[in-house]
C-alpha cells in the first residue's frame, strides 16, 4: 500500500467578546462543500502555522492578528481517502476587523456547544469538545 501524503493544515478558532466561535462554510466547487469549518489553510513551505493563519485569516475573512495572539489548543490527525491531514487548531481572542466572507463563503459565529449541530469535515468533530471545555 503506497504511502499517504501528509497535509499539514492550520485552523483557528476566532472567538468574539460573546465566547462564539466563527465558523465558515466551504463553498460550491471545493471539496466537502457545504460543511462548515474553522478559518485557516494549508501551511505552505516556509511558513509556520502562525504564519499560515496570520495570511489566512486576512486572505478569507479580512481579519488581522499577530503570531502572538495565536495560541495552540489541540490538533487533528485524520485519514482521508487520498492523504492523511495534520491540523492544529489555534484559539484567538485578539484581533483586528470585523469578519466578512471574502471568498464566496457563508460564515456564522457559533457557541462551541452549537458546533455540534452543523455538518463539519470528519477532521474538526473531535475538535469541538475541546472549545466546549475551553470556553
Amino acid at each position: 500500500m503506497p504511502a499517504k501524503k501528509i497535509l499539514l493544515v492550520a485552523a483557528c478558532a476566532l472567538v468574539d467578546a460573546d465566547g462564539r466561535v466563527l465558523v465558515a462554510e466551504r463553498p460550491e466547487g471545493k471539496a466537502m462543500a457545504g460543511l462548515w469549518e474553522f478559518p485557516g489553510g494549508k501551511v505552505e513551505p516556509g511558513e509556520t502555522p502562525e504564519e499560515t493563519l496570520v495570511r489566512e485569516l486576512e486572505e478569507e475573512v479580512g481579519i488581522t492578528t499577530k503570531p502572538a495572539c495565536l495560541a495552540p489548543l489541540t490538533f487533528a490527525s485524520h485519514a482521508y481517502q487520498d492523504f492523511h491531514l495534520l491540523m492544529p487548531l489555534y484559539v484567538c481572542r485578539r484581533f483586528e476587523g470585523i469578519a466578512q466572507p471574502r471568498e464566496g463563503q457563508r460564515l456564522r459565529w457559533l457557541r462551541p456547544k452549537d458546533l455540534r449541530d452543523i455538518p463539519m469535515p470528519p477532521a474538526d468533530e473531535p475538535l469541538i469538545p475541546f472549545l466546549i471545555d475551553l470556553l
